[in-house]
């Protein structure tokens, strides 16, 4: 069911729901046993540019059973086309509605995206609590990092798959189609489903809450599903399944470039950091596979820019071999390399020399915090001499902006080191004026502040989000403190921060909450333009829920966590130390200097590339 034409023009960008694109996969129905649309809560242009999606889909349409499609949020105008005219949300490719399908899958990136998953199953015509749903309703699957704690959509979800989706999602079609085969029973499937390595099954467990709304216990509803569900990581990324291929969008979309993925995991161990303790252990790309691979997607895309993609892009091991290498090359086809996540330590003239994107880009840094304690609080393990040291290159480099990323609220914060950001940022006008050599142009310093957010799987996970008031009072602080020009002060909207720490460290209770935002129509708020916190507050009070429950109470460290039942690798015990250290202000070495004992190398720890790493 394409979407008319007439109904196109009404609408802004209607390249985000025509299809067509080349690359995209397109196959008979009657030839595939499994029909599966992948589903991004976001728009067309966020979506597309998602490199997981883009791996996943080649994945599953590799299966000759099984045809993977795509389907994207609908922006507000084409929203109100569809339901004006009672028009279900369908597949790109095929134009097929989501409810024929077998599953729809959703990449969760971020929790206010809930909302959009919701409308999307509603515009869909699929009932949005998974026990309400027919026998042969799609097959509501979610992944990616908000599954990590996935209580807050545990009643609309099927299957949360938890950590990389490579083996996982094509183990899940066997499952599926040995069901389907004989004769298809849902409740019997998620039964077998919920029994495989990293497949969380929620509708399977029981929760129960103590008087004050902490979590009493966590119990599985029958004896062989299991209390805890295990992360799934792949071993060997040189052998890990690589797109050839890639869907070529009409219109521009955020990343209009390769991305090319060199490492996952992170060696640093930044206490704030998610993604740093649930991506470990570290597993690297060879510098001649990922070689290979640039030059299979240079000459599949025709793309004129080359994007390493990491946590930390520095801290790969053998950064300098791999940019050789791509530079032998992507210089005569005018491909440019793209180096974003360079860290202050190790910000250097020979990049800069070689990297063009570098030369003639901005350049940002991420201190995180204003002063030398704070930052050893959080473990940045970074110091002042290293900004402004990498400041210096830049200026030399014919750089005069410089861009800088904090966080406010950070636990034990004051208001002296709300002062430092300032100060750090004066300095580094200082270190312009003070370069040989230096652009003629003035300098720019510009500020980028966002909220703390406490996040599950953090040393942080058990601290409280500073209320509003506080919140909107250091931004207000830091607003009074800069007063040179050469500086610049932005900073992230507190409500949306709030909002998304709420959800962050949710339980099942939120569930009812979505369900009613869903009913008043909140959908996008990741678009300020959609984003309404007073709307918020009332459905919070409207299904008798306290939203400083979750966001502004410090929780418990013998407190029962709403994401407990799930194992990262990482233990919750290298959690607590790190959290008791960062109150001592001491930090602790990066991964290649020292093993902490986190517990992530059970999973299977890390392959350098250099010998002189190893």
């Amino acid at each position: 069911m394409k979407i008319p034409e007439s109904i196109l023009k009404k609408v802004e960008k209607p390249g985000r729901y025509t299809g067509g694109e080349w690359g995209e996969v397109i196959k008979d129905p009657k030839d595939v046993d499994i029909r599966f649309a992948f589903c991004f809560p976001d728009t067309y242009e966020i979506g597309m540019s998602n490199l997981g999606i883009r791996i996943l889909y080649s994945i599953l349409n590799e299966r000759a059973d099984t045809w993977c499609e795509r389907a994207y949020a609908p922006w507000a105008d084409m929203e109100e086309q569809m339901r004006l005219h009672n028009l279900p949300l369908c597949t790109v490719e095929s134009g097929t509605p989501l409810a024929e399908c077998d599953f729809v899958g959703f990449s969760l990136q971020y929790e206010l995206c809930y909302t959009n998953m919701l409308n999307m199953l509603n515009l869909a015509g699929i009932e949005l609590e998974s026990a309400k749903r027919a026998n042969d309703a799609p097959i509501i699957v979610c992944g990616g990092p908000c599954t990590y704690n996935s209580e807050p959509v545990a009643d609309f979800v099927d299957i949360c798959l938890i950590g990389e989706g490579e083996d996982e999602l094509p183990e899940l079609m066997e499952i599926y189609k040995k069901h389907k085969a004989a004769g298809f029973d849902r409740a019997a499937f998620l039964r077998e489903v919920s029994r495989q390595e990293s497949m969380y099954v929620p509708s399977l467990y029981d929760v129960e809450y103590n008087e004050d709304g902490t979590i009493k216990s966590f119990t599985p509803k029958y004896e062989d599903v299991p209390a805890k569900v295990r992360k799934r990581i792949v071993k060997d990324m040189d052998k890990a399944p690589f797109p050839k291929n890639l869907v070529m969008p009409f219109i521009q979309t955020v990343q209009d470039r390769i991305v090319l993925e060199v490492y996952r995991g992170c060696i640093r161990g930044c206490r704030f950091c998610q993604a740093g303790m649930v991506y470990r252990p570290v597993r690297e790309k060879s510098p001649e596979v990922l070689d290979e691979q640039a030059r299979i997607l240079a000459d599949a895309t025709g793309y004129s820019e080359l994007s390493l993609s990491s946590l930390s892009i520095s801290d790969y091991s053998c950064i300098e071999r791999l940019t050789d290498m791509l530079l032998s090359w992507t210089d005569d086809r005018k491909i440019s390399l793209n180096l974003p996540s360079l860290r202050v330590d190790s910000f250097t003239k020979e990049l800069m020399d070689k990297i063009s994107t570098i030369r003639t880009g901005g350049i940002t840094f991420a201190p995180e915090a204003g002063t030398q304690r704070l930052r050893d609080v959080i473990n940045k393990n970074v110091e002042k001499a290293d900004l402004l040291r990498a400041c210096r290159v830049a200026f030399e480099g014919g750089k005069s902006q410089v861009k800088l990323y904090f966080m406010q609220g950070l636990p034990t914060e004051t208001d002296e080191d709300l002062d430092g950001i300032n100060d750090l940022a004066q300095s580094v006008i200082d270190e312009f004026y003070a370069t040989p050599g230096r652009p003629k142009k003035a300098p720019q310093v510009t500020l980028s502040a966002a909220c703390f957010i406490p996040k599950p799987f953090t040393p942080f996970q058990w601290e409280k989000q500073c209320d509003m008031e506080e919140l909107l009072r250091k931004q207000k602080y830091l607003t009074g403190k800069i007063t040179n020009r050469k500086i610049r002060y932005n900073y992230h909207d507190a409500k949306v921060s709030r909002i998304e720490a709420i959800f962050a460290r949710g339980d099942r209770k939120l569930c009812r909450v979505l369900l009613e935002a869903a009913k008043r129509g909140v959908r996008l708020d990741g678009w300020e333009e959609f984003f309404d916190y007073d709307k918020w507050m009332e459905i919070f009070e409207y299904c008798g829920i306290d939203p400083a429950f979750y966001a502004n109470r410090e929780f418990g460290e013998d407190e029962i966590l709403p994401w407990d039942n799930i194992d990262i690798g990482v233990t919750k015990e290298f959690l607590l130390r790190e959290r008791h250290k960062a109150y001592s202000e001491k930090t602790t070495p990066n991964c290649r200097l020292q093993c902490s004992g986190c517990g992530a190398n059970k999973l299977g720890g890390e392959r350098t590339c250099c010998p002189k790493m190893q």
